[in-house]
């Protein structure tokens, strides 16, 4: 038997109290423009959503979130062209832009933010490599690369929530009221 977490993502994070104030920050950012966010992860497995969603009092600001773990949840769930993942795998440029697009289109959310990678040892050395996308309705979709390096699977993935929400804070610096 499995045994599952009754906790919430606050109570697996509570040793990083700026996380959850960045969070927090960003969410009522959200909700004071009235617009929403959408997610679409893969390595981060629904942590980034459960961080957003954890934030009492604007539930408005979180549309939806999507968890496509497998290539084949990418193409189901989010509408990715099988042959993009096969030219350039799932951890790519690419497909995180794909994915992000794809949870938009799924959505009636303002942004979508995206996050694909290697949060644990592969074959190929490739652990930390992770790709990050955000879109935003009539405008262009812009990604990020980060090569994180072998830190581990619960290291990877916390800084993949840094990053999401570095994207987020940077998109709304630049939108106008």
């Amino acid at each position: 038997m499995i045994a599952r977490s009754k906790h919430t993502m606050r109570d697996r994070l509570s040793d990083s109290s700026e996380l959850l104030q960045r969070a927090a920050l960003v969410m009522l950012e959200l909700s004071r423009r009235d617009l929403s966010i959408a997610t679409a992860e893969s390595c981060t497995g629904g942590d980034f959503a459960a961080l957003l969603t954890d934030v009492e009092g604007v539930s408005h600001a979180f549309d939806s979130g999507f968890v496509a773990y497998s290539d084949d949840a990418k193409i189901r769930c989010l509408g990715i062209d099988p042959k993009l993942i096969a030219e350039h795998g799932a951890v790519s440029r690419e497909v995180a832009v794909a994915m992000a697009d794809g949870a938009l289109q799924r959505s009636s959310a303002n942004f979508a933010i995206s996050v694909t990678g290697f949060a644990g040892p592969t074959e190929e050395g490739r652990e930390g490599d992770v790709h990050f996308a955000l879109a935003a309705r009539q405008d262009w979709t812009v990604g990020r690369h980060e090569k994180f390096g072998p830190l581990g699977r619960g290291t990877i993935r916390g800084l993949c929530l840094r990053v999401l929400l570095d994207m987020i804070e940077e998109r709304l610096s630049q939108v106008n009221d």
